[in-house]
């Protein structure tokens, strides 16, 4: 019995050194496998509270300067998607969001980070709104480390800009994907 008790603990300690390492990684209190009317939209012909969720995040790499959160549905009938949520010049030294952080209005967001405008053509959070009928979406939540201080951008650019400005100075990247349906 201990030498298999012993076998369990060096099996366990061996494979949280392999497989456990310090990888970047975003989490939320606020979210499970689905999002709820919380985080849905408000307009659009649904009537949710449309609060952003909470998001944390550890692990970033070496060189990280700022972040970026963007959520985005790649099931959206558009042909090519639909961004609901861009918030970039987010500082180094944060890791954390918290509920309703993206409600522009409340001044919740980290200081200096910027909202630009979604798919909706608001600034901010613009939660879950798929067709009825549809069946579930996925609505991925991305958290960037960049390797710049600030992407040069402002709250008017639109997501397609903010994209490429993302992609060109990621370091590394962690997602969260929920589903919602009407």
């Amino acid at each position: 019995m201990k030498k298999a008790n012993l076998i369990l603990a060096l099996s366990l300690i061996l494979s949280t050194c392999v497989f456990g390492q310090n990888t970047f990684t975003l989490n939320s209190r606020d979210l499970g496998g689905e999002s709820t009317r919380i985080q849905e939209f408000n307009g659009f012909g649904c009537s949710g509270d449309n609060q952003s969720p909470q998001l944390s995040w550890k692990n970033a790499p070496e060189g990280t300067k700022s972040f970026a959160i963007t959520m985005y549905d790649p099931n959206a009938p558009t042909g090519s998607g639909f961004w609901h949520w861009l918030m970039f010049d987010i500082p180094a030294g944060i890791n954390e969001l918290v509920t309703n952080a993206g409600n522009v209005k409340l001044n919740l967001a980290p200081r200096g980070a910027i909202q630009s405008i979604t798919d909706y053509g608001i600034k901010g959070f613009g939660g879950p709104c798929p067709p009825k009928g549809h069946g579930f979406h996925q609505y991925i939540i991305t958290v960037y480390a960049l390797k710049t201080n600030k992407l040069g951008l402002d709250e008017n650019i639109n997501p397609a800009i903010v994209g490429f400005n993302l992609w060109n100075q990621t370091l590394a990247k962690a997602s969260i994907v929920v589903y919602y349906k009407r």
